[in-house]
């Protein structure tokens, strides 16, 4: 019988100080220089290509590990550095998720590693789903694929928004509407290679957080793509759009399948920030004197900490544990993956005004990081499922009901 353990193996162990390390030295100095310029940082990107970081063969040996948790731990610890930049190398991590779950394994071979390109000749990818009128609910999505028998092409149009390296990525995998009378039942995902005409960057989002993550809106107008750019076949789709017309079940759709994978490194990337912020705030409290002793020998600071603490080994254990759940094909029977994510990104947001509490008017101006992590942490209640959507599919699971 195996021997249960929560400890972490030689080769994760090892993965975590290294990219702890490189998060400290070359992520953290640079963290607030990047935030006020709100631009993709690519010297920090071509750094972390050059050691091996930003390269397939990284992506594909942490998403390779049998526990789950390589990619979980590689995600909290560049979070813990930045949660911007930690977006910005790994933002291209989310099509090749898209690529792997809808592809077919020569479509994989083909694109992936365009997904990253070379140290010196750096390569950014994007995933598409989200619309001005579609954001929670993917099933009204309004951009179209039409397919040219002639030609075996398909023309694609319509405008996704809120995309991270949105319009700035040499490839994007867009998710489309093929049969709209099918909903969600009826979309599919296309490669979009750099070059191709027809597809443009629309406005770029000044934001509040994460803001050295490239977030922008991509249109797509007569975009016009070979049908191998189909992931998956137009084989399988037609196979797939029968089946459902049917009234037989379908395999998950396409963007929600890939929302699935990702939500436990979601929650990492909340855990980092929290983290860091809670790091900041202990030392701080051990440090600030009033009234002639450490403020943390006060109990509202004392409990204060502790229960930051508390929520953030907790969001780690979730997210541990919807990442072991996912690698090994357990099934997510009580919305385990949303739980990661709602728990985490919750913890980060009150973990992190904790923190500017804890140092008063310190916490709360540019001189000190903890407002930036504050202003970082709040997306992860609403990027890629609200808290109130994570809610909505537990309560489903554990009901299930179809609760609106």
């Amino acid at each position: 019988m195996t021997e249960f353990s929560l400890e972490l193996n030689d080769d994760q162990t090892t993965l975590r100080d290294w990219v702890h390390e490189f998060a400290e030295n070359v992520v953290r100095p640079v963290a607030h220089e990047w935030d006020e310029r709100e631009e993709t940082p690519w010297p920090v990107i071509e750094e972390a290509a050059k050691v091996g970081i930003y390269d397939l063969d990284f992506v594909a040996t942490t998403f390779a590990d049998p526990t789950g948790l390589s990619m979980a731990i590689t995600f909290e610890e560049m979070s813990w550095g930045d949660a911007g930049i930690c977006l910005a190398i790994f933002g291209s991590t989310l099509a090749v998720a898209g690529i792997m779950n809808a592809g077919t394994p020569e479509q994989q071979m083909e694109w992936i590693p365009q997904c990253f390109g070379t140290p010196g000749d750096l390569k950014l990818a994007a995933f598409g789903v989200t619309e001005p009128d579609a954001g929670s609910d993917v099933s009204s999505l309004r951009t179209r694929a039409v397919y040219d028998e002639a030609t075996d092409s398909w023309t694609l149009n319509g405008a996704k928004t809120w995309i991270t390296n949105g319009g700035l990525a040499n490839l994007h995998v867009i998710v489309a509407t093929v049969d709209p009378s099918l909903g969600s039942r009826g979309q599919a995902s296309f490669v979009i290679p750099e070059g191709t005409a027809g597809i443009s960057q629309g406005q770029k989002f000044q934001k509040m957080g994460i803001r050295a993550s490239h977030t922008a809106e991509v249109i797509l107008q007569d975009c016009k793509v070979p049908g191998a750019n189909l992931l998956g076949g137009k084989e399988k789709l037609d196979a797939r759009l029968a089946r459902v017309r049917e009234g037989k079940k379908a395999q998950a759709q396409t963007a929600m399948a890939t929302f699935e994978a990702s939500r436990p490194l979601i929650g990492a990337q909340a855990i980092g920030i929290a983290r860091a912020a809670y790091e900041y705030a202990l030392e701080y409290a051990k440090e600030r004197k009033q009234f002639g002793r450490a403020i943390i020998e006060n109990q509202a600071i004392a409990f204060k900490l502790v229960d930051m603490k508390t929520h953030i080994d907790a969001s780690r254990l979730l997210v541990w544990r919807a990442a072991w759940m996912a690698a090994t094909r357990k099934p997510f029977l009580a919305g385990e993956g949303s739980m990661s994510k709602l728990f985490a990104g919750e913890t980060a947001v009150r973990v992190t005004d904790d923190a500017i509490q804890i140092l008063g008017g310190y916490g709360y101006v540019r001189d000190y990081p903890v407002e930036r992590w504050h202003r970082d942490s709040k997306i992860y209640t609403i990027f890629e499922g609200t808290s109130e959507i994570q809610r909505l599919i537990i309560a489903r699971a554990i009901s299930g009901l179809h609760i609106n």
